[in-house]
């Protein structure tokens, strides 16, 4: 029982090494990438507020996934409000689904890095440029975010994003869709680890806008979102059904389109 007892333990360090040094893997790829100016902007740019970034996107796009078999979960930010006392610190509200189950969360999301890219995209055949937009940056940060103890299977969300933005000529910030009609187009992109509040279950998970980060054995799509199907069993049949123009279609898409957080 004692050699049982100990594998297991010694099976979850592992899980949970393994969580965290994806997600720090994550935030340092994206800090090194060279596209990127490696001067730091967080102390310049803290000034403005960036909540609005992360409510933008329409949640039938906001994919994401818990475990190693790919479940499907789904994530809405309802509200997010930069903390007066704390300029690097936001506020969250939100819930998350697992097939039928939906719990409320709360927590803080911390920005730990802003960067400037070295080149500015203005879109597909430069369709935006002259429109004003100065320059395109990105937002390195952590997130916690708490499921309520009393709940159904609740646990801590817990890792690392990146989220792009824009300033325009008026300095205002613009979540950053310039390159939304290219191939491959993502934003908002969290990697981490889900941990049961009794601390028996540590899950990977990670979502983000328009595809999903480290999720290559669930997507195969090519310009867009496309769950493969070994995984469509685990929540992931309405969206192949939704844009496929078959019998099934509409009625996908009112379950995609759903406001299942309200």
């Amino acid at each position: 029982m004692k050699k049982v007892l100990l594998t297991i333990l010694i099976a979850c360090q592992l899980t949970v090494v393994f969580a965290q040094t994806e997600a720090e893997k994550f935030s340092k790829e994206n800090l090194s990438d060279t596209r990127l100016s490696p001067t730091e902007l967080k102390s310049k740019l803290i000034r403005y507020d960036y909540s609005k970034l992360f409510t933008v996107t329409n949640n039938a796009f906001v994919y994401g996934f818990i475990g190693d078999n790919f479940q499907r979960i789904r994530l809405k930010i309802i509200s997010i409000t930069k903390d007066p006392g704390s300029p690097y610190t936001y506020q969250v509200y939100g819930k998350s689904m697992v097939k039928n189950n939906i719990d409320d969360f709360k927590g803080i999301i911390t920005i730990t890095n802003i960067r400037k890219y070295k080149q500015t995209s203005y879109g597909v055949d430069d369709e935006l440029k002259g429109k004003g937009i100065k320059g395109q940056y990105l937002l390195i940060g952590t997130y916690n975010l708490g499921e309520a103890a009393t709940q159904e299977h609740a646990g801590v969300f817990k890792g690392t994003f990146r989220s792009g933005f824009y300033l325009d000529k008026n300095n205002a910030v613009h979540y950053d869709d310039i390159d939304k009609n290219a191939d491959g187009y993502s934003n908002n992109q969290f990697v981490g680890q889900w941990i049961s509040h009794n601390k028996k279950l540590i899950k990977k998970c990670n979502w983000g806008d328009y595809r999903i980060p480290n999720a290559e054995a669930l997507d195969i799509g090519a310009g867009e979102f496309s769950p493969t199907d070994k995984y469509l069993s685990a929540g992931w049949q309405t969206v192949r059904d939704a844009y496929n123009n078959t019998a099934s279609s509409a009625k996908a898409k009112q379950v995609e389109n759903a406001k299942w957080w309200e």
